[in-house]
């Protein structure tokens, strides 16, 4: 995944590209709280039936 700074940098546009295109993740899903990345990454998992590391390289390519 990109550094953890320049993901907050842009969070708010990922996290648009993001619902954008999988309509089921919600703000709460997406929330990035100092600390707490890796309960995201989890939650996002779940919904989308994907893994750690299939996540990391989606939001890397957004």
């Amino acid at each position: 995944m990109t550094n953890l700074t320049a993901l907050k940098g842009n969070w708010n546009e990922t996290k648009g590209k993001l619902k954008q295109k999988f309509a089921i993740l919600t703000d709460d899903d997406l929330l990035l709280v100092e600390g707490k990345q890796n309960e995201m990454i989890g939650k996002i998992q779940v919904k989308l039936g994907k893994t750690k590391e299939e996540i990391h390289k989606l939001i890397a390519e957004l």
